[in-house]
């Protein structure tokens, strides 16, 4: 494994003192600074790259950090590997629960302290180290291009924009953004649920009514906001089946690679829940990673403060489902509106608004790439990675399998890594490992060609 020297560091410490805080509107020029930054590594290391806007119309665009290193023979016929990391970063307050500055990256044992090192502009430099190294020793045996964006923190979607536009493609995607659960023990993410946001209104009449006079009689909107939600709730842990309709199920390697994660009911105990009903525990990862699921997220009707005795006239919800993996976004999303307005009551006006919506991702654990990447990770680390999913919803995720790209989401950041708090850190000895590991990373995937 290549030692995490002091060279190394002062170069990553470049980059990480950069307060490149997207949320932060004074902090703009910082954010362009940082991908200027990215792009002056690849040309040092002998590729091209430019500082992109986009839209490409300026009004309102944002800065992408497009470049690419060419493989050093037979460039024209080698695979090309597509990366992407970003290089803006959470604020950092509160500061005053920073041990050291925020920006000031500082060895402390065996971390390494400042924002951004794990989220993500330290992951994203482990790539564009190892292709330097391999450029540079003109070993690089694939195309490799960056694509980068300034705005993950934000929600910001130019890069899926620009992949979407971008006619070369590639071969494979690699994304280190990600981490493990446990020291010693690589992930790769396969799978990202995607998700539709709805926003329903019940109304029920003109004007709230006195409940000793109508109650009883009169259609309570309240009731009927819940019967109308009722209608897409799950019962004993399994949602209603037309919202089922498409899932992917995991494969048996995928299934055997959860159950030797921390059980279930141990994950709901540490974040101090309780579990919906008595097989959470036991379906935990298939439930958060591999089902489609309903939340109500807030509900509003009537005063829950005073003690008013009428028959609310509307109540409003915010619900969402989270895809599976496999399902198609329009019609679930047609789906569950039909579900709402059959179990609402008679009488009830129902009004529902798709307020946002995001495809799942899946990229199959058969793939080509899946094998290579697993090879070069367990050949560096002395660990062949579980294949897992998210249950939250990444764009890029979808966006590189709508375009036929195979790609790979992992990352070395763990648990207590800190990500988007304060004191983020890394461990020192991670970061030469992920720069040995995307080396290894890179050579294997000269086999796609």
């Amino acid at each position: 494994m290549n030692e995490f020297r002091q060279d190394w560091l002062e170069e990553l410490s470049e980059l990480l003192r950069i307060p490149s805080i997207s949320a932060d509107p004074e902090r703009q020029s910082d954010v362009r600074a940082a991908g200027e930054w990215v792009v002056a590594r690849i040309r040092a290391a002998g590729g091209e790259a430019e500082l992109v806007e986009w839209p490409a119309t300026g009004a309102g665009s944002r800065p992408l950090a497009i470049g690419e290193l060419r493989a050093s023979e037979n460039a024209e016929s080698a695979p090309t590997v597509l990366c992407y990391g970003h290089f803006d970063v959470q604020p950092p307050a509160p500061l005053e629960l920073w041990e050291t500055p925020p920006f000031e990256p500082t060895i402390r044992g065996e971390w390494l302290y400042a924002r951004g090192i794990a989220d993500d502009k330290g992951q994203l430099w482990m790539l564009l180290k190892a292709a330097e190294l391999l450029a540079e020793a003109g070993e690089l045996p694939v195309n490799i291009r960056f694509a980068c964006d300034g705005e993950e923190e934000i929600g910001g979607h130019s890069i899926v924009d620009w992949l979407a536009a971008d006619e070369r493609g590639a071969d494979a995607g690699i994304v280190f953004d990600s981490g493990m659960q446990r020291r010693g023990a690589p992930e790769f993410n396969l799978a990202v649920r995607g998700l539709c946001y709805f926003h329903v209104t019940v109304r029920t009449g003109t004007r709230d009514l006195h409940s000793g006079m109508y109650g009883g009689v009169s259609l309570n909107a309240t009731h009927a906001l819940l019967q109308t939600l009722a209608g897409v709730l799950a019962r004993d842990g399994r949602l209603p089946e037309p919202l089922r309709a498409g899932i992917a199920p995991p494969t048996e390697e995928e299934l055997a690679g959860w159950r030797d994660l921390q059980p279930g009911d141990e994950a709901l105990s540490e974040q101090g829940s309780r579990p919906m009903d008595p097989s959470a525990g036991e379906d935990y990862y298939v439930r958060t990673w591999a089902e489609p699921a309903v939340d109500v997220h807030g509900l509003a009707s009537g005063s829950p403060q005073l003690q008013k005795t009428v028959l609310p006239v509307e109540a409003e919800a915010n619900v969402s489902i989270r895809l599976a993996p496999g399902q198609d976004r329009a019609e679930i999303a047609a789906v569950f509106e039909r579900l709402l307005r059959e179990s609402a009551p008679d009488g009830a006006e129902v009004e529902i608004a798709l307020l946002s919506s995001a495809p799942p991702g899946l990229i199959s654990p058969d793939q080509p790439v899946v094998a290579l990447a697993q090879n070069a990770f367990e050949h560096v680390t002395g660990v062949r990675p579980l294949l897992v999913r998210s249950g939250g919803s990444i764009p890029l995720v979808p966006a590189l399998a709508e375009r036929g790209i195979p790609a790979i989401v992992t990352g070395f950041a763990l648990p207590d890594s800190n990500i988007h708090s304060p004191n983020e850190r890394m461990l020192v000895d991670y970061m030469s490992l992920g720069v040995a590991t995307a080396r290894e990373l890179f050579l294997r995937l000269a086999a796609l060609g």
